[in-house]
């Protein structure tokens, strides 16, 4: 055996001690016993204290422990990734408890009927009815406005990051871009209203689809713009080079290898919009019945549904547990949608030779 070998065999030196893999759950669960026994001797009845109570602790503790096994540097990486999981779990506790209380008082009317079925002649104040003319109206609207807002979206961040360059015109439309995405649901509805008003128009669908491609067009620009930036130029100098013309490379080239980002934009665009009431509550006006045709009559929407249930549950089981329902319909329908973005952002990425 070389002496290499038995050098690489000895214990390092510069190694010092370190704390067992299993001893940040173990500080955790100390940390949680602590703070719910200081929140019963000190009177604390709410649960977000006792939460509050043990990432304080849990974080102190780290660091004590942390300093004195493995030193002051090593106790500063275990504070600092300490600080990020009580963060995530922060930010998770509301998510998760928005899921739970949603599907708890959801399922109580969701069934095959309620999905099938509209409002019809079906009192607020009585039981039966169902959101299937909401679902009809919200994937027409919905489906209006991705036909208007993705196309004009990806052409604006095309010519953004492949011809605009550092142009006057090309700093403007990234200004009015970044204002567009600052503006209020309700001023993109009150703009279609008024347009609506002057021509003397009746509220439709596809008013409510002018009023959300508005709100989806910058968020289509900006991450396809992201996603176009992301491709290497030697891919595009590569195709230049062989005497391709500039727009046939975007076409072939550029637009292909970045897809991928851009459709997972285009769908996180459609769940961003898929839940704006204020501009359909202006312009679709709602309807009880089915209405098939978004370019006549008023129609429902999910959003506007769970709207009127909620604000006519005074008192009402009925409209209240509807109002539930279409909710967790509604959060459904966005989660599909991510599922989808991130399947197809998986199908189209690049995959690395060997």
């Amino acid at each position: 055996m070389s002496n290499a070998a038995i050098v690489d065999k000895r214990p390092s030196a510069l190694r010092g001690a370190s704390m067992p893999k299993w001893s940040p759950w173990a500080i955790a669960a100390g940390s949680v016993a602590v703070a719910i026994g200081i929140s019963l001797v000190a009177g604390f009845d709410s649960k977000i204290q006792w939460g509050l109570l043990s990432g304080l602790i849990f974080l102190i503790a780290t660091y004590g422990i942390a300093a004195r096994v493995e030193g002051r540097r090593q106790a500063k990486d275990r504070i600092a990734t300490g600080l990020v999981w009580v963060a995530f779990l922060v930010a998770l506790i509301p998510l998760l408890s928005l899921v739970w209380t949603t599907v708890s008082r959801g399922v109580k009317v969701l069934d095959i009927y309620f999905l099938t079925h509209s409002m019809g002649i079906v009192a607020d104040a009585q039981p039966g009815g169902g959101v299937y003319h909401a679902i009809i109206g919200s994937l027409e609207q919905v489906g209006l406005a991705t036909i208007i807002a993705a196309p004009i979206g990806i052409l604006t961040a095309v010519y953004l990051v492949e011809y605009g360059g550092r142009g006057r015109l090309a700093r403007a439309v990234t200004f009015f871009v970044d204002v567009m995405t600052g503006v209020p649901s309700i001023v993109a509805g009150l703009f279609i209203l008024s347009l609506m008003l002057i021509f003397e128009m009746e509220p439709f669908g596809f008013a409510g689809s002018l009023a959300l491609a508005i709100l989806m067009m910058p968020v289509v620009v900006r991450s396809t713009e992201e996603m176009l930036k992301l491709v290497p130029n030697e891919l595009r100098e590569a195709s230049l080079a062989l005497g391709v013309p500039k727009w046939r490379t975007i076409l072939k080239v550029v637009l292909p290898t970045s897809i991928g980002g851009i459709t997972t934009g285009v769908m996180l665009a459609i769940a961003r919009i898929a839940g704006e009431t204020a501009p359909v509550l202006l312009l679709v006006f709602g309807n009880r019945f089915i209405n098939n045709n978004p370019f006549e009559g008023a129609q429902q929407s999910l959003p506007l549904y769970i709207y009127q249930q909620y604000s006519q549950s005074a008192g009402e089981n009925t409209a209240y547990d509807r109002a539930w329902a279409a909710s967790l319909t509604l959060i459904a329908f966005v989660m599909i949608l991510n599922l989808v973005a991130r399947g197809i952002a998986r199908w189209k990425a690049p995959k690395s030779g060997r």
